[in-house]
C-alpha cells in the first residue's frame, strides 16, 4: 500500500470555501435558503446507557425542514470512473441504468462525471469535470469545466454545495461510486491524478461544508464501492445522514442496480432512507447471483441515528479490553479469537493486507472475559438494520472496524487511524500491537502516557478551522507519538524463543515448543512448503499449509502434513495461500498469469468431500492500497500460467518462477493430489499477535510414492 503524495495533500484545504456554480435546467426550490433559528448548534450527546467514558460532540440541527416537496428525491452520485470505466465501461453501464428506469419529474439522478482516462460515451471527457441530470430516460449537462481530482475534498464539497442549491428535493441520497479499501486509504481513486482517493476526514469536511447550507439530513450516504461499511465511516457520517448503505466485502465489478433503485423511487416517492436501502441490498445480491458472484456478496443498511450508542458501549468495551493486553494468556486468547474473525479484502502475505475485520467479531472475542461486551454488541445488532451476505461471509454483522492485522505503512497508517478512532481505549490497543508489531514483540518498555490524550471525538466542523499553507496533522505525519514507526517494514522478525528448538523425535516426527512468553505471544502456527530445483539451486514456494499439530495448553506444536497439495487438471502445482475460512470450505488465492497479465485465481477447497474448484480471478490490491473490485469469470481457452515465488540458496534473491500454460476448458475442477516424487523443504512459520511472524531454517524431506521421508540427519 502506499498513501496519497504529500506534493496532493498540500492543494487540499479543508475548510472549504463555496463555488460558483452555472446555470441549471431546475428551478431551485422556494425553501432551499437555511432558516437562520436552524443553523447548525454543537451540541454533547451522551447517551443514557453509556457506561465507558465517551462523550460525543456534533453538530445538530433544532429541527429538520424538508427542503423540496413531498414525495421528491434527488439522488447524488459522484461517479469518479477510474480504471472501472476506463478498462470495463462501468460508470457507463451504471449511467444506463439511471437512464432506463422509471425516474421521472420527481425523481432525479445528479451525477458530478471525472477520474477516468477513458468514457464510453463521446459526450464524457476525461479532460473535464462534467455534472448531468437524469431523469426522464434522459441525460442532460449542465455543468463543465477543468478536469479536477476527485480525490480531494474540495471537488466533493464543491459539487454538494452547488447540487444542494441547485436540486433539492424532500428526501436527498449521495452515492460515492469507485473503488474503495476501507477505514485508512479511503473511497474514490482519480485515475487522472495519479490514484488520488478520499480519506474519510475528508469526505467529512466536505460534507460539513454543506451542512449549514441544507435543513435536514441527507436521507442516505451510501458507497457503490468496496470495502466501506466500516464502524469509523458510520461515526463521522453520523452527523450528516440518517442511513449508511455499504458493503464490508469486496463489490463485484456492475456494483449496485441502479434501475432497480430509480423504479423503487418513482413507485414508492414517500420512502426513507432505510427503504430503499433494502431495495438497494436485495436488487445488488440478485445482481451477484446472476454473476455467480453471490457467496462472497455483502451490504449493509446502517441506522447512523443509533450510532452514538453503538460508539459509547463500544467504548467501554474497548476501555477493558485495552486494561486486558496487561495480562498476557488473556489477550493472547483474546487476539487470536480476533485474528480468527471473519475479515474482508484478502488479508495475507500474497495479495496484501486491508486490515478490515468484522465489528460483531472482534466484540464477540472478549465475550465471557469483557463484561460490556454483551451490551456493544446489542448496539452493533440494534444499528444495522438490514444486511445481504454470501456463504463466506455467514458470520458478517454488516460492520467492519480496521485492526492491525499487520500494519502496512508505520506511523502514517497510525496517524490516519487516530483521526477516525472510535475510541481513546482502542486507539491505545491498537498503539500497542503497533509498537509490538515495530519492536518484534517486546513490549515491556512500552510506555502510553500521551497516547490516550491524542484522542478526539469532536465530529464538528471546528476540525476544520486551517490557516493557510496548514491541513489536518494526519494527513502530513506530523504527530510524533509514531516516530517509532516512521521506518517500519511489515512482516517477519518476531522475536520467538522455545523451550524446545525445532527438531526430530525418536520417531521421525518434527517438532517444537515454545517458552510461556512466546506462546502468549503467538497467533497460529502454519508452514510453508518449497520445492527443491537442486540444479537450479533454488527453492519455489508452494505455499503455507496449516496441518500442524497443535496443543495449545502445552505450548507443543508438531508436524502434520501429509504431502497433497492443489493442482490444475494437467498436473501442475499451484502457489497456494488460503484468503478466507468460510462455512464448510475454505477459500484459497494463487497467483497466476492469465493470458499474459498478472493476477489471482480464487478457488475453494470443500476438506470433508476432498473437492477443490475455481471461483473467479480478483486483480488483489493496487500500489494506491485499493482493493479490485472487478472479479471475470474464466473463459473458454483462456491461458493460465501458474506463478511461484522462488529463492536463490546463494544469494537470498526472491523472484517469480513461471509454470507451463494451461489452457482452460470450461471446467472448473481442480485437483488435491499428493505431490510428485522429489525433493521438499519444510519451515515452521510462527505467527505472532503483533503481525509479524518467525520463519524457522527449513529442513528437508522428499515424497516417494505418496510417503514422506524427511531427512532428519
Amino acid at each position: 500500500m502506499k498513501f496519497k503524495r504529500i506534493t496532493a495533500f498540500l492543494t487540499t484545504i479543508l475548510l472549504m470555501c463555496s463555488c460558483s456554480a452555472c446555470a441549471a435546467t431546475e428551478p431551485v426550490a422556494e425553501n432551499a435558503a437555511v432558516p437562520e433559528e436552524n443553523k447548525a448548534l454543537e451540541s454533547v450527546v451522551t447517551p443514557a446507557e453509556q457506561s465507558g467514558s465517551l462523550s460525543i460532540k456534533r453538530s445538530v440541527r433544532t429541527q429538520n425542514v424538508p427542503m423540496g416537496e413531498p414525495g421528491t428525491w434527488t439522488v447524488f452520485v459522484y461517479l469518479c470512473g477510474s480504471n472501472l470505466e476506463s478498462d470495463n465501461y462501468l460508470a457507463s453501464t451504471d449511467i444506463e441504468e439511471m437512464m432506463t428506469s422509471s425516474a421521472n419529474e420527481n425523481i432525479r439522478f445528479v451525477v458530478q462525471t471525472g477520474g477516468a482516462n477513458d468514457w464510453y460515451y463521446d459526450n464524457i471527457h476525461p479532460d473535464a469535470a462534467q455534472r448531468w441530470i437524469i431523469q426522464d430516460g434522459e441525460m442532460t449537462e449542465v455543468w463543465s469545466e477543468n478536469a479536477v481530482s476527485m480525490g480531494e475534498s474540495q471537488s466533493l464539497s464543491e459539487f454538494l454545495r452547488w447540487g444542494v442549491a441547485q436540486y433539492p428535493a424532500a428526501n436527498m441520497g449521495l452515492i460515492l461510486w469507485n473503488h474503495g479499501s476501507g477505514s485508512i486509504n479511503g473511497v474514490c481513486y482519480d485515475e487522472t491524478a495519479e490514484d488520488d482517493a478520499l480519506l474519510l476526514k475528508e469526505m467529512d469536511a466536505a460534507l460539513y461544508s454543506v451542512y449549514d447550507d441544507m435543513t435536514q439530513p441527507f436521507s442516505f450516504i451510501g458507497f457503490d464501492a468496496c470495502l466501506m461499511s466500516t464502524a469509523e465511516a458510520a461515526a463521522i457520517l453520523a452527523t450528516h445522514a440518517d442511513f449508511m448503505i455499504a458493503s464490508q466485502e469486496l463489490e463485484p465489478g456492475y456494483g449496485w442496480d441502479y434501475t432497480a433503485m430509480g423504479n423503487y423511487l418513482a413507485q414508492h416517492p414517500e420512502c426513507d432512507g432505510s427503504e430503499i436501502g433494502k431495495v438497494i441490498c436485495d436488487s445488488f445480491y440478485e445482481g451477484c447471483r446472476e454473476i455467480g458472484e453471490e457467496n462472497s456478496a455483502t451490504l449493509a443498511v446502517v441506522d447512523l441515528r443509533k450510532v452514538d450508542a453503538l460508539l459509547t458501549s463500544f467504548d467501554a468495551y474497548a476501555k477493558e479490553l485495552y486494561e486486558m493486553t496487561e495480562h498476557d494468556a488473556d489477550f493472547s486468547e483474546i487476539a487470536r479469537k480476533i485474528s480468527a474473525a471473519d475479515n474482508f479484502g484478502g488479508n495475507n502475505r500474497a495479495s496484501g493486507y486491508t486490515n478490515m475485520v468484522d465489528l460483531a467479531g472482534l466484540i464477540g472475542a472478549g465475550t465471557g472475559k469483557c463484561s460490556s461486551a454483551h451490551t456493544a454488541m446489542q448496539a452493533l445488532s440494534d444499528a444495522v438494520v438490514y444486511q445481504v451476505k454470501g456463504s463466506d461471509h455467514t458470520d458478517s454483522c454488516g460492520l467492519s472496524i480496521y485492526y492491525p492485522l499487520q500494519v502496512q505503512d508505520g506511523s502514517q497508517e497510525l496517524s490516519i487511524f487516530k483521526d477516525v478512532c472510535l475510541s481513546s481505549y482502542y486507539l491505545g490497543l491498537v498503539d500497542k500491537i503497533a509498537y509490538g508489531a515495530v519492536h518484534s514483540g517486546s513490549i515491556s518498555d512500552y510506555n502510553n502516557a500521551s497516547v490516550l490524550e491524542l484522542f478526539s471525538n469532536e465530529w464538528s466542523a471546528d476540525a476544520y478551522e486551517a490557516s493557510d499553507n496548514a491541513t489536518l496533522s494526519y494527513l502530513l505525519n506530523l504527530d510524533p507519538q509514531w516516530d517509532y514507526a516512521d521506518d517500519f517494514t511489515a512482516g517477519t522478525d518476531s522475536d520467538i524463543t522455545f523451550i524446545d528448538e525445532p527438531a526430530f523425535d525418536e520417531d521421525g516426527n518434527y517438532w517444537f515448543s515454545l517458552s510461556e512468553v512466546s506462546l502468549y505471544q503467538t497467533d497460529y502456527v502454519e508452514a510453508a512448503v518449497y520445492l527443491m530445483d537442486e540444479a537450479s539451486e533454488e527453492m519455489i514456494e508452494l505455499g503455507f499449509t496449516g496441518e500442524i499439530y497443535e496443543d495449545w495448553e502445552e505450548g507443543v506444536f508438531a508436524d502434520n502434513f501429509d504431502g497433497f497439495w492443489f493442482c490444475l487438471p494437467d498436473g501442475q502445482y499451484l502457489a497456494a495461500y488460503l484468503y478466507e475460512e468460510c462455512d464448510g470450505y475454505d477459500l484459497y488465492i494463487s497467483p497466476i498469469l492469465l493470458n499474459g497479465e498478472e493476477t489471482y485465481l480464487r478457488f475453494t477447497y470443500d476438506e470433508e468431500n476432498v473437492e477443490a474448484a475455481i471461483v473467479d480471478i480478483w486483480n488483489g490490491q493496487d500500489e494506491s492500497g485499493a482493493s479490485s473490485r472487478i472479479t471475470t469469470q474464466l473463459q473458454t481457452g483462456d491461458i493460465i500460467t501458474p506463478l511461484y515465488t522462488a529463492y536463490d540458496l546463494n544469494s537470498d534473491d526472491s523472484y517469480y518462477y513461471y509454470g507451463e500454460e494451461y489452457e482452460y476448458d470450461d471446467d472448473p475442477e481442480l485437483y488435491f493430489e499428493a505431490l510428485p516424487d522429489g525433493d521438499y523443504l519444510y519451515s515452521f512459520c510462527i505467527n505472532d499477535i503483533y503481525g509479524n511472524y518467525y520463519q524457522t531454517d527449513p529442513v528437508a524431506f522428499s515424497i516417494e510414492d505418496e510417503e514422506i521421508y524427511f531427512d532428519t540427519f
